[in-house]
């Protein structure tokens, strides 16, 4: 076993990511011909042709390898794989672009021909990959092409380790003993003899990270074995949000609290913001007039009601509503919420609210940068100081721009938080939208609130 892990070749060791790689180079030169014949009723490529051909193969190739498309994909997931080579994909046809502008020789080539190659060829690779996936899960349902695991665990139940193991098998592995951590001589050499008698090909640690003395201990106890050796932390006892591995200054870091939306995906979503909120705010511009006009009418005081909250990263801003109360003075520093029945709420202003109409104006938040479409809801500022020390991680939920509507409004959980369960629930669902961000999660949920956000039975 140690002589053939000790020196694999790229094709031995990563199989399908190597034929994946040779597939993709095969696919784009069988696109271009399909190309060159819809075009030109002929499968005979011209040199220059051929040239552009093997430039695209070559262009992609070499994208897919800087975003690490052609390493193991033992472990990881589809979905993000398959993401990985549109995105690599992209960066090649902007090069190619580029390149062709530059050089000026896209006027050397067919436009359809070129479109239709590059169609052609992402949709075959998406193929390709599909079907490969399936025929592995296929396979591995079958118990084949799995990779043996021993598992080290505390003597604590672990509810995320026996969900994972599940469906471990999709992933490309199976774990075959799972041992339970004593520490003492006896145990070490049982361990060295199962990962020997058994044969495996891994050995993971799942231990709190308080436990570093016992690692180091198992380390050695395996310090004879080539068997890869993985430390999968026990951070159930931690508040998480958006958990991962970094490297920060060559240092590998595991980060427990970090916002999802930064990079690409930050920019995603302002865009998201300014696409969509530009939009809306010019078809709702009649509506929102004829609301200042119905509140300046019915009641003394101003049309928009100015109040601060906080934003992203714990800092200040102004969010806008429709006046739907009195004017009034809070008594100190304290925020009443509105309730069922409130007298301070205004006949039209308990319809505003009902429809949330009254929220209208945050898109002008929107736009400004301070708030987003999707998103935490924002409190006031004091109620932020009563309950940032009576709800786990609550503040975590500025980590991100709050927004107009949310993941836990639409699951209901909105208005008015009479007690301190219903605000626990309301920061719950803020926090899995948090860790679970997605473009596709921010239209599911304005949709849903388009098809039921909007009445509400809450003050």
């Amino acid at each position: 076993m140690s002589s053939h892990r000790s020196s694999p070749i790229l094709a031995e060791r990563y199989p399908i990511a190597f034929i994946a790689g040779l597939a993709d180079i095969a696919l784009v030169i069988l696109s271009a011909h399909l190309a060159h014949y819809f075009r030109f009723s002929s499968w005979d490529i011209p040199h220059h042709y051929g040239v552009a051909t093997i430039t695209i193969a070559l262009t992609n190739s070499l994208c897919q390898i800087l975003l690490g498309n052609y390493e193991s994909w033992r472990g990881k997931k589809f979905i993000r794989q398959l993401g990985r080579v549109y995105t690599a994909w992209l960066v090649a046809v902007a090069l190619l672009t580029g390149a062709a502008v530059l050089l000026k020789v896209s006027t050397d080539y067919s436009r359809i021909w070129a479109t239709s190659t590059l169609l052609l060829a992402i949709l075959q690779m998406s193929a390709f990959r599909i079907g490969i996936h399936l025929l592995l899960r296929y396979i591995r349902a079958k118990g084949k092409n799995l990779k043996s695991v021993i598992l080290v665990e505390s003597k604590s139940a672990d509810e995320e380790v026996n969900h994972a193991l599940g469906r471990l098998s999709e992933y490309g592995y199976k774990v075959i003993r799972r041992v339970k951590l004593e520490m003492n001589q006896e145990w070490i050499e049982g361990l060295a003899a199962h990962v020997k008698n058994y044969g495996v090909h891994e050995v993971w640690i799942r231990l709190p990270i308080n436990r570093g003395e016992e690692i180091k201990g198992i380390l050695h106890a395996l310090r004879h074995f080539t068997v890869e050796v993985r430390y999968l932390p026990d951070l159930g006892d931690l508040p998480l949000l958006n958990h991962q591995i970094s490297n920060i200054a060559g240092m590998y870091s595991i980060d427990i609290s970090c916002s999802p939306i930064e990079g690409p995906a930050r920019i995603i979503k302002r865009l998201e913001d300014i696409l969509i909120g530009a939009v809306i705010s010019i078809l709702i511009l009649p509506i929102c007039l004829a609301i200042a006009i119905a509140i300046k009418l019915s009641s003394p005081g101003p049309v928009i009601f100015k109040q601060y909250r906080t934003g992203i990263n714990g800092r200040r801003f102004k969010v806008y509503k429709f006046r739907s109360m009195e004017v009034h003075t809070e008594t100190g520093n304290e925020v009443i919420q509105a309730s069922i029945g409130d007298p301070r709420i205004t006949r039209l202003g308990s319809f505003l609210r009902r429809t949330s109409l009254d929220e209208l104006p945050q898109f002008y938040n929107v736009l400004q940068g301070r708030m987003s479409i999707v998103g935490p809801r924002p409190h006031a500022l004091s109620h932020n100081e009563y309950y940032k020390d009576l709800v786990e991680s609550y503040m975590k939920r500025h980590k991100v721009k709050p927004g107009i509507t949310g993941w836990a409004q639409v699951n209901g959980h909105r208005g008015e938080t009479s007690t301190l369960e219903k605000m626990q629930k309301r920061v719950e669902f803020d926090l899995w939208y948090i860790n679970n961000w997605s473009l596709g999660l921010d239209i599911k949920i304005i949709l849903q609130t388009i098809y039921k956000g909007f009445i509400n039975s809450e003050p």
